[in-house]
């Protein structure tokens, strides 16, 4: 594919990464919106406590932490990624509601559905976390799962007094890209 056709490919996923981040669940209220984040949480805690029990006292004595689900494309030369989650302050029980958007540069090929689950190891962390958001970093992962078979690769990094864990749903994707990602909080459901 030559290379103007490239940038033409990924500026139509741009837009549609774009509708589809902004699009919201015009059939639910506000309530039921928070309700389904928080069941995705849920969720999201049990199946990763029962790959990784420890996690769960880690997360239990942390100043907070946040649990984000999250769909990434990998085109050719670009990455684009759309989520939602909620930010959990282990001190105050507030709930921040939050979305977040990713795009990156790099070699891809292919849909990586994964879960993110940050824990904040203070207060400081947790709070710039909330206003600021922003997430850097060069990645190379491979990830491969089809219904129950096979194994997805997920990580654990530790930085700037936070802990990230990355879980595969069933995702298949090869990447090398550098990307950014932003978190803020919903307007919505705040």
């Amino acid at each position: 594919m030559p290379i103007h056709k490239s940038y033409r490919y990924a500026g139509f996923m741009i837009l549609c990464l774009a509708m589809f981040g902004c699009a919201s669940n015009s059939g639910q209220t506000v309530n039921q919106q928070r309700q389904a984040v928080l069941e995705m949480r849920s969720t999201v805690l049990s199946e990763f406590f029962a790959l990784k029990p420890s996690v769960e006292q880690q997360l239990q004595s942390a100043a907070g932490y946040a649990v984000f689900d999250n769909t990434n494309v990998n085109v050719l030369l670009a990455s684009f990624g759309g989520g939602y989650g909620v930010v959990k302050n282990n001190t105050t029980g507030n709930q921040t509601y939050m979305k977040m958007a990713e795009v990156g540069l790099g070699l891809g090929a292919g849909i990586k559905d994964f879960r993110v689950v940050f824990v904040f190891h203070n207060k400081d962390v947790l709070q710039r976390f909330i206003e600021q958001g922003w997430a850097f970093g060069a990645q190379a992962d491979a990830a491969a799962k089809a219904g129950d078979k096979g194994g997805a690769a997920g990580g654990e990094v530790t930085v700037d007094n936070m802990t990230i864990y990355q879980i595969t749903k069933n995702g298949l994707a090869l990447q090398a890209t550098v990307k950014g990602t932003k978190y803020w909080p919903d307007e919505n459901l705040n």
